[in-house]
């Protein structure tokens, strides 16, 4: 085929390891400035980015050169080896393992662009769990509980 015509609308989810709260205020932008920098290096575009000091929300257009988890492997990597070596965390810095990847239309972009910038506020009132297990359940996404939020003492 001559050309190739795509929109493609992913919504990623990804959790610190353990769900500590280690994201701080001081460096959360420059990290988000750091994960922008590696969707716009691998062609994919940026809609939004946000999250909590345990959490981040990444919704962006994907092109379909690159599979979703080799892009969620380039962003989680590269991040947290970058937070590694900026020594912004006492030890070490990782994320949890996997990710939730969650796809949208086009008419349902600007309500999760709002949903991610409300992450703060969202927060406030439910946990990190409950958003992750109401997001499996909404998609119809099967798995167990005793794995999907599991804690690596």
């Amino acid at each position: 085929m001559a050309n190739t015509y795509t929109q493609i609308h992913i919504h990623a989810v990804f959790a610190v390891q353990n769900r500590l709260s280690l994201i701080q205020n001081q460096w959360k932008d420059e990290l988000y400035q750091y994960v922008t920098g590696i969707i716009d290096n691998k062609k994919h575009k940026l809609l939004q980015i946000g999250g909590t000091p345990d959490h981040v929300h990444v919704l962006f257009g994907m092109r379909p050169t690159q599979s979703v988890s080799d892009l969620m492997q380039d962003i989680k990597g590269s991040s947290s080896l970058w937070i590694n070596k900026k020594q912004l965390v006492r030890g070490k810095f990782s994320w949890q393992e996997g990710y939730g990847a969650f796809s949208y239309g086009k008419s349902q972009v600007n309500d999760v662009v709002q949903y991610i910038k409300n992450q703060e506020t969202h927060h406030k009132k439910r946990t990190f769990a409950d958003e992750y297990l109401e997001f499996l359940k909404l998609f119809e996404i099967e798995y167990d509980e005793r794995y999907v939020l599991k804690n690596h003492e």
